[in-house]
């Protein structure tokens, strides 16, 4: 991806380079960029946690579906999840954000909402739905309750929509998405808490924005095949690509889906657009973090009180 993006750059002015230098940083392995770029990484060290329960209703009526059954979908068919934004502290209310993956072309949306309720996450995934560049033909959740539920079951049967769920504790079932909710998700905006309207509008900006680099330049390998040989399982994956370019080179796609989705992609300057991000990002965690009671100020008060320390009041928001 390299080749392509550093002439996009180049093209708007964002990379002042003469031509061996380009050919010296499209050259570039995955082992040195991973190796320069380590330290930097090394920064990002929080964690989060999943609370999904499991939904009862309605499972009767609605097929498991495997990892495996989706080798040969078509675009349209797409995973979902939620990725909870409680800062280590679950209790009382805070945002979620919703993940919507196509499983053919990995095109990714989000949107987050200000809880799990029905109401919130049906009305994301009718947005989503309405701003995927192909019909969703199929929807394949996890067993939480936000998602077994006679809401969804009806909006999937009204568009005549593929309702599947994964098996109960098998998390491979779902990997498409849980593997989105970390590389789209956790690394954009961290695993701070997010529990008020400003951070809940930020959270959507950043989203819009996100969408443009996840799906039209950042590259997504797929697995061909998976072999094992007694102890050791061979992994055969295909050519690196994007969502944009599997999604206009796949046969089903229409000449008029290929020709808005290559207007938008020859508009997009990806530099200017993480720098919104970045500037977004950085509004949403000093919210987070200045917030009166939140999780940080909280660690930080125990820390002190472990130590017999003293420490001022948090600032108010």
């Amino acid at each position: 991806m390299l080749t392509e993006l550093v002439a996009v750059l180049r093209h708007f002015g964002e990379l002042a380079i003469d031509e061996p230098t380009t050919q010296l940083l499209v050259s570039m392995s995955a082992a040195t960029i991973d190796r320069r770029l380590a330290p930097q990484r090394g920064r990002y060290q929080l964690r989060g946690h999943g609370g999904t329960k499991p939904g009862s209703l309605l499972k009767s009526q609605i097929p498991v579906r495997t990892w495996a059954e989706w080798d040969d979908a078509i675009p349209g068919f797409v995973e979902i999840g939620l990725v909870w934004h409680d800062g280590g502290n679950p209790r009382g209310p805070h945002a979620f954000t919703l993940t919507v993956t196509d499983i053919a072309t990995g095109w990714t949306e989000n949107r987050s909402v200000p809880n799990k309720t029905v109401k919130y996450v049906l009305a994301a995934l009718n947005d989503i739905a309405g701003k995927m560049p192909f019909p969703i033909l199929g929807v394949d959740s996890d067993n939480g309750s936000e998602f077994i539920n006679e809401h969804l079951l009806d909006w999937c049967q009204g568009r005549q929509i593929t309702f599947t769920r994964a098996r109960p504790g098998n998390k491979n079932d779902g990997c498409h998405v849980e593997q989105k909710n970390w590389t789209v998700v956790r690394r954009v905006v961290g695993n701070h808490r997010y529990d008020t309207a400003p951070e809940l509008l930020l959270l959507n900006e950043i989203w819009q924005l996100q969408s443009q680099l996840t799906n039209y330049f950042y590259p997504q390998q797929k697995l061909i095949s998976k072999v094992r040989h007694g102890a050791k399982v061979s992994k055969k994956h295909d050519l690196a690509t994007t969502p944009f370019h599997r999604a206009i080179d796949h046969p089903t796609t229409t000449v008029q889906c290929i020709v808005a989705l290559t207007r938008t992609y020859s508009l997009i300057n990806p530099a200017a657009t993480q720098r919104q991000i970045q500037a977004l990002s950085t509004q949403l965690f000093t919210l987070a973090t200045n917030k009166a009671g939140s999780t940080i100020n909280v660690r930080a008060r125990t820390r002190a009180s472990s130590h017999e320390a003293t420490i001022p009041p948090p600032r108010a928001s």
